[in-house]
């Protein structure tokens, strides 16, 4: 006799994000008008592409100020990023509006920050992760993809969040000046 054990199910991966925006038929005939207020603001979102590159700092464990402190210093003395002024969310995730001149090859760069008594030395690491399309993000908005692309989300979550971050000091989805 023979024992048949069949294999365990597998979690289904990570489902799609579908758009589903709600329908408003009439428009809302039922109910009081009121005003309402909200804290947000036009965005034009450019047709283009936008280069993603993962950054690994050594040594890690540094706050997100510091990595962006890194990356700052990083971007105004290595010639690679020429004009280029990047998005980085103070972790791995760096975005340009052009490609960097590294091709898809990782490249190691040593960043020093002057310190209280001693400076500190970074080992960067910086490697071309993905091309980004933002007009996906527009066809979905415009009805015509249904699913929402996380990494031209993601990319665009960044990309307005960096200069702010570089300024104030960031809290969760809020800033606050010193």
């Amino acid at each position: 006799m023979s024992l048949s054990i069949p294999p365990p199910p597998q979690a289904p991966g990570p489902a799609p994000s579908l758009l589903q925006p709600p329908r408003r038929p009439g428009l809302g005939t039922v109910g009081k008008p009121i005003l309402l207020l909200a804290n947000h603001f036009q965005v034009q979102v450019p047709k283009m592409d936008v280069y993603h590159y993962d950054v690994d700092i050594k040594p890690e464990k540094r706050p997100r100020r510091v990595n962006r402190e890194v990356v700052d210093t990083m971007v105004r003395h290595f010639n690679i990023f020429g004009d280029r002024q990047p998005g980085y969310d103070g972790k791995r995730n760096m975005y340009t509006a052009n490609p960097l001149p590294i091709g898809r090859d990782r490249v190691d760069l040593e960043v020093t920050l002057p310190g209280e008594g001693k400076d500190q030395t970074f080992k960067v690491a910086l490697q071309w992760v993905s091309v980004v399309s933002l007009q996906l993000l527009l066809e979905t908005l415009s009805g015509r993809l249904k699913e929402v692309p996380e990494d031209s989300v993601q990319a665009l979550d960044v990309i307005t969040r960096h200069l702010p971050s570089m300024r104030y000091t960031p809290v969760g989805r809020s800033f606050f000046s010193p």
